[in-house]
């Protein structure tokens, strides 16, 4: 790990190429004065009210990327133009007078406090201008820190003189530091510690650096590290100094092998205690890492172009690393992640993908004690990038993914071509359950995913997935996605044309013992069925009869039967959630996706339709043996006529 003054003379930035700063403030409290003397080094005479834009070139500072200097006035006139470049600008300059105490009050009853209304969210610098002009000897420390600690978007306070030369290109210099290296995304003022996030980016480039896996950087990998963040080496004596700083201040910073996790984290956090962020944002830079500490765009290829009823699945080789992942971090050795062990096991990612109330939320199998299983875990991968491939690239590479990372996907054929080859290839299958409110689509979930069944009816009120599974006869597995559509969601959903494009199928669930929950199930079915043979994404259907374990109503099989009979798909499967009585359910619904040509439900609008483009291409078909015919007629005609004209 590089001193700080070693790490200062390799740290450069890339990627930003300018910086913007404007500079506010009361009138008369120095603001085109500064900028005129950092310009031009001198201080003129004659001082414009306004500056107009005024660059620092590249090489004025050593990271080299130019400044553009907005002076605005703030007179009321100007509001206008104050508010346009405060928000276009990357940190703002506001100034006070030293020798007006009134402007400096004016920092915290106005200025501050109008940049948070208008919701300006970049760093300030706070300029006291005129210092050759302050009779009092206060320091800036007390003048400054209520303020400070009352507004956290201050990054840093200075002092200057224009007049006097004194500290004018130190203003400039910290504006552009606080841009290039901003010290929010690192580190928390009030409990003066790094951020989580900055921890975590930390630790995977320390595990990254780690070439032989031991826990510690040894001296040939600390110097390893300095090279490709600084482009210099440490000499022996400078690496015999930076673990004997670690250790005086944090044994257990440092062991026998080297300089430890809890080491690494402890020196980054020392150097920005000491105002070297350039230290670790060079580091994070050089690992890929932009300022919201999240890899660059550029660093995460996106290239999953596809058509609406393609999808996105991972391939044998990333399943094979993510095998191991888990194996890694099942401590326990029982089988399951448990809360504490997915935590460390995201650790190097910005964060947890699965932690939030979302799509991932209990949409997994899990063994008794709350772990997520082997097949969960990987169940949940497969629905993280069914649903957002980039998360899930990007969260493969957090975690050490090696391989190219166009290895790890593979985009699927078309649903429309399955169709058309009567047979799918694909590993995934996601299903859309439909049905009434009550009917049992929640229970069928939580069975999927191993749940116990609860006889407490909780309204589902927002969409839901259950991931998981499934092995079919002769042993082949394959995952299923199970995405819960409430009833009121239906609607919502079908309005757009290509809702149905990534559904492999659909199922449809009822109360066995209820006849209004078959019949409303029964016109959500003509509903989908409906929108499929208009948009032209049809899928295959499933009846489910739930609660069989009740007294049907009278009629149920008769009428379910006629349903399925009439439309053409399968007869529906009696379940029973609370028996656990599955009829092999989930194993029926991915061989009728594997067979996405069957069960595809046909309304009496879509069969009048096809017997009306029968009976049309059978008109065409006649139209066109007749033309045959006479034109065949027409000839042989014209023959006999040559012949008989030839003969007389």
């Amino acid at each position: 790990m590089a001193s700080p003054s070693v790490a200062a003379a390799g740290a450069s930035y890339v990627g930003r190429t300018s910086v913007r700063l404007a500079v506010i403030g009361d009138q008369g409290t120095g603001k085109s004065s500064l900028i005129v003397s950092v310009a031009t080094e001198s201080f003129p005479d004659n001082v414009p009210r306004v500056m107009p834009p005024t660059l620092l070139p590249a090489d004025y500072y050593p990271d080299g990327v130019p400044i553009t200097i907005i002076d605005i006035s703030s007179s009321p006139e100007n509001k206008a133009k104050l508010i346009a470049e405060c928000q276009a600008a990357d940190a703002i300059v506001l100034t006070y007078a030293c020798d007006r105490p009134a402007t400096l009050d004016r920092l915290s009853t106005f200025w501050l406090p109008e940049l948070r209304r208008l919701e300006i969210k970049v760093p300030v610098i706070v300029v006291g201008c005129k210092l050759d002009l302050r009779d009092e000897q206060v320091s800036l420390e007390q003048v400054m820190a209520p303020i400070m600690q009352q507004f956290r978007e201050i990054e840093t306070c200075i002092e200057c003189s224009a007049l006097r030369q004194i500290q004018v290109p130190e203003v400039f210099y910290y504006a552009q530091k606080a841009v290039l290296h901003p010290t929010a995304p690192l580190f928390d003022q009030e409990t003066q510690s790094l951020k989580p996030r900055c921890v975590r980016a930390l630790k995977r480039i320390f595990i990254l650096c780690d070439n032989d896996k031991d826990g510690a950087l040894s001296d040939a990998e600390l110097n390893d590290f300095q090279v490709r963040c600084f482009n210099a080496p440490l000499q022996p004596t400078e690496i015999v100094g930076v673990k004997r700083v670690v250790q005086e201040k944090m044994p257990e910073g440092v062991n026998e092998r080297g300089l430890t996790l809890t080491g690494f984290l402890f020196l980054h956090a020392l150097f920005i205690e000491k105002g070297r962020l350039e230290t670790t944002w060079t580091a994070l830079r050089k690992f890929g890492y932009d300022n919201d500490i999240k890899l660059r765009d550029d660093l995460l290829p996106t290239n999953f172009k596809r058509a609406p009823d393609q999808s996105v699945e991972l391939t044998n080789e990333a399943l094979e690393f993510l095998k191991g992942i888990f194996l890694i971090f099942d401590v326990d050795n029982d089988g399951a992640l448990r809360h504490d062990e997915l935590d460390d096991l995201f650790s190097t990612a910005p964060e947890s993908p699965w932690s939030a109330d979302g799509p991932y939320k209990d949409a997994a199998e899990k063994n008794v004690l709350g772990g997520l299983t082997l097949e969960g875990f990987l169940s949940q991968w497969a629905l993280m990038t069914l649903l957002d491939p980039e998360s899930s690239l990007a969260n493969l590479i957090y975690l050490g993914y090696p391989g190219d990372p166009a290895s790890a996907f593979h985009i699927t054929r078309k649903r429309r071509l399955d169709r058309k080859r009567h047979e799918s290839q694909r590993n995934v299958f996601q299903c859309y359950v439909f049905g009434p409110k009550n009917a049992g689509k929640s229970a069928l979930l939580n069975s999927f995913i191993g749940r116990t069944f609860v006889d407490k009816h909780t309204p589902t009120t927002s969409e839901r997935f259950a991931a998981n599974v499934v092995e079919l006869p002769g042993g082949t597995k394959k995952t299923l996605i199970m995405r819960e559509v409430p009833e009121d969601e239906v609607k919502p959903v079908l309005s757009n044309k290509e809702s149905l494009a990534a559904c492999d199928l659909a199922v449809f669930v009822h109360d066995s013992s209820d006849e209004n929950s078959f019949k409303r199930a029964k016109e959500l079915l003509v509903q989908v069925a409906t929108h499929g043979e208009n948009s032209g994404f049809e899928v295959p259907c499933l009846i489910i009869s739930a609660k069989d374990d009740l007294d049907p109503y009278p009629l149920a099989i008769h009428d379910s039967t006629r349903v399925s009979q009439d439309m053409g798909i399968e007869t529906p499967i009696p379940v029973s959630m609370r028996l656990r009585d599955f009829n092999n359910v989930f194993s029926r619904i991915v061989t009728a996706a594997q067979r996405p040509h069957m069960s595809i439900p046909e309304t009496e609008a879509g069969k009048n339709r096809k017997q009306y483009r029968r009976f049309v291409s059978q008109s065409l078909m006649f139209v066109s043996v007749g033309a045959a015919l006479a034109v065949v007629g027409m000839a042989a005609y014209r023959v006999y006529a040559s012949r008989k004209n030839t003969a007389s």
